[in-house]
């Protein structure tokens, strides 16, 4: 591991040979600058550990340089340990108020100095232990979902294939008998629409520019979410609204809307035993958040009565593939309804409901905001 690098900045050739000098002795690397414009080249050259700056110097004082590191997204994580005669309190909130960690005042004592310098060092190291930590595990997530992803598809397809070929097969036996052909015909197409819909909701994950925006009415997205249950998938099932917001205007996508609103509904109408004319209810209410200076946003609350969330999957629901529910192509519609509502700058949640039953709570801006991470168009 290569020694860790001290910018000493001081109009003072003394002070930065004596400083030089200790820190070296501990295994230190330093580098130096006489004033404040040649300390700030070496700053965006080297990118030292930490920066000991001296306040007193001409043309360019040691607030000016730390105000300018901070005002840069390259240097501003860098620690700076100011380096004073000044020892009242104003001066001292003054450095601190522009960025500086911590203050050392004149005449300099070295071995506090050096303590001091080796207790920031070692903030720095664990902090970049726990960035390195982070990417670490943010490496072992995103592989570890990519797998979980390439696992659950050909699960799932190798399934539905399985489905659609045994069908096929039934019917090369009893092509001479139109009433059994008929009969199987519908198993064949609802497992190629499965395919079909896992493969459409695989291209809404790898999505993330900017959507179309229009402005449309909260009563036209819920309308058309629910249609788009009932249609895509072929499912009658009623869906009562409570939405005092009426036609009142949002700007957004309404085919994202409308997805992933009809999404949530499935999801709720398969928490329900798959019992043949049972009732399923489900429900849309909204209601209207304001949260300061985040805007306004519209909140869609779908809730069903079924089975709420299993405690077994609770911290796993907006994971790919993962699901309670044993029927064949399932296990990425939240995953999908999330990804897609946060590119509207919106998000998607879910708890279990009291009474029974679980909420899905849908967040959506009235207007549209540019977050960190999208992409204008």
């Amino acid at each position: 591991m290569p020694a860790l690098k001290i910018l000493v900045i001081d109009d003072q050739p003394i002070n930065v040979q004596l400083l030089k000098r200790k820190f070296e002795r501990e295994g230190l690397q330093v580098i130096a600058a006489y004033n404040g414009r040649d300390g700030l080249a070496l700053i965006k050259r080297d990118k030292p550990d930490l920066v000991l700056l001296d306040v007193m110097m001409p043309d360019m004082d040691g607030i000016e340089v730390c105000q300018r590191m901070q005002a840069d997204e390259e240097t501003r994580a860098i620690p700076v340990i100011f380096i004073t005669a000044r020892t009242n309190k104003e001066s001292k909130l003054e450095g601190l108020g522009v960025g500086a960690v911590d203050y050392i005042t004149k005449p300099i004592d070295l071995d506090e100095t050096l303590a001091r310098v080796q207790t920031q060092l070692r903030f720095v190291t664990i902090n970049r232990a726990m960035i390195d930590l982070q990417r670490r595990l943010e490496e072992s997530r995103r592989a570890a979902t990519i797998g979980a992803v390439t696992e659950g598809i050909a699960h799932n397809l190798n399934n539905l294939l399985a489905v659609a070929i045994g069908n096929l097969d039934l019917i090369k036996v009893h092509h001479e008998d139109p009433a059994q052909v008929k009969k199987i015909l519908p198993h064949v197409e609802a497992a190629v629409h499965r395919i079909v819909m896992i493969i459409r909701q695989l291209s809404s994950l790898v999505v993330n520019t900017r959507p179309t925006l229009v402005k449309a009415g909260v009563d036209q997205l819920i309308e058309g979410g629910i249609a788009r249950f009932h249609r895509d998938y072929r499912n009658t099932a009623p869906v009562s609204v409570d939405n005092p917001l009426g036609g009142m205007e949002v700007e957004t996508n309404t085919e994202i809307v409308e997805e992933v609103i009809s999404r949530v509904l499935v999801n709720g109408w398969e928490a329900y035993d798959n019992e043949p004319d049972a009732p399923r209810p489900l429900s849309i209410r909204t209601r209207l958040l304001d949260r300061g200076d985040e805007g306004q946003f519209v909140e869609f609350a779908v809730e069903d009565r079924g089975h709420g969330i299993d405690p077994a999957i609770a911290d796993q629901l907006f994971e790919p593939f993962v699901s309670s529910k044993h029927t064949v192509g399932v296990g990425m519609g939240l995953t999908v309804a999330r990804h897609a509502l946060r590119n509207l700058g919106g998000e998607v949640t879910v708890a279990n409901r009291a009474g029974g039953g679980a909420s899905s709570i849908l967040i959506h801006p009235t207007r549209w905001r540019e977050t960190p991470g999208s992409e204008n168009a």
